[in-house]
């Protein structure tokens, strides 16, 4: 049995501005349900798995409880023979799923509509109801452009809200373009599901340190690679199942935040954390990026609300007022 990892203890020794890559603990000290968590999975396996065996991945990780279950890119495979429409058997399989254990799941397929065929993430709820489909904006060119049909650019970024917190959907090769990731953020995306025929490693991390968001992928490698809302590299496992498989379990906290020390320190994070001590702790300092990270300490308080309460303002958005600030001393105007 692949027992979850809690990401509050795997990130719990970066406090002395190192973040600490020893074994990780199959435990946290915090109540179980401190912050906001998420009890997320991904399932990666190599081309060629049939329905039935990637179904029966399903069941059997969405029988020990989960709240999103990710699966690769085009998990059935990208061919002549493979094109199929929301209603078609993996979609229609991995709903009947979702409904029965009650769990979100990212179900990436070759999809079809009416002549256009896209490369497609469906996002499907706990009824098992297509809750959106996010169609990749940067398919390979080289391979997937000259398909018969040719697969098409997507043209539009996905952010979507779930009953735990906002889910940003990614594939592949769209790793390569900052612009789709920055919008995500900008949306309001607290992790990103990433589908992919590859891992990317540090074009992927670049995206995580950039936006501060979980990024979790699911790959046809098949590994997967948790990077943390800083950045740092969390998990990475790879074919932990034996025979092409991978399923890494994983609890995530969505409402642990990040912020720049600009007007936060000392000010504003002492005063949080001298009254609100019990509740609220700094869980890492990156010293040289001047940042820090708050979780909450127990049930029933929330980190980013107890936060914005004093005034600090997240890393993301002190970057994007910073920005307008100064663009105002370049004499810009603004409404």
């Amino acid at each position: 049995m692949n027992a979850a990892i809690s990401i509050g203890a795997l990130a719990s020794g970066a406090r002395a501005g190192h973040a600490s890559l020893a074994a990780p603990s199959l435990t946290d000290e915090r109540p179980a349900a401190a912050g906001r968590p998420v009890r997320a999975v991904s399932i990666g396996f190599r081309p060629g798995l049939t329905l039935d065996k990637i179904a029966e991945l399903v069941d059997r990780e969405g029988a020990l409880g989960s709240d999103i279950i990710a699966l690769p890119e085009t998990c059935c495979g990208q061919d002549e023979k493979t094109q199929e429409s929301l209603d078609g058997p993996t979609v229609s399989a991995m709903a009947r799923l979702a409904e029965k254990h009650r769990t979100y799941i990212v179900c990436p397929i070759d999809r079809i509509e009416g002549k256009t065929r896209y490369n497609s993430a469906v996002l499907l709820d706990r009824r098992g109801q297509v809750a959106g489909v996010y169609d990749k904006l940067y398919p390979v060119w080289q391979a997937e452009c000259i398909k018969q049909p040719p697969v098409q650019p997507g043209s539009k970024v996905q952010v979507l809200q779930t009953d735990f917190g906002r889910v940003g959907l990614a594939i592949c090769f769209d790793v390569n373009w900052t612009s789709l990731w920055r919008e995500m953020a900008n949306q309001g995306a607290e992790m990103v599901i990433w589908p992919s025929a590859y891992s990317a490693g540090r074009s992927l991390q670049a995206q995580a340190t950039q936006y501060n968001y979980y990024i979790l992928s699911a790959t046809q490698v098949p590994d997967c690679l948790l990077y943390d809302i800083d950045g740092e590299l969390l998990i990475h496992d790879q074919e932990n199942r034996g025979a092409g498989i991978n399923v890494t379990r994983v609890n995530l906290d969505l409402d642990r935040c990040i912020f720049h020390q600009d007007l936060n320190l000392p000010a504003k994070r002492d005063k949080l954390l001298k009254e609100h001590g019990d509740d609220v702790e700094q869980e890492k300092w990156w010293p040289m990026e001047g940042w820090f990270v708050l979780r909450s300490r127990r049930a029933g308080v929330s980190a980013r609300e107890l936060a914005q309460q004093y005034g600090l303002e997240e890393l993301h958005h002190y970057i994007n007022r910073s920005r307008t600030e100064i663009d105002k001393c370049r004499g810009w105007e603004f409404a």
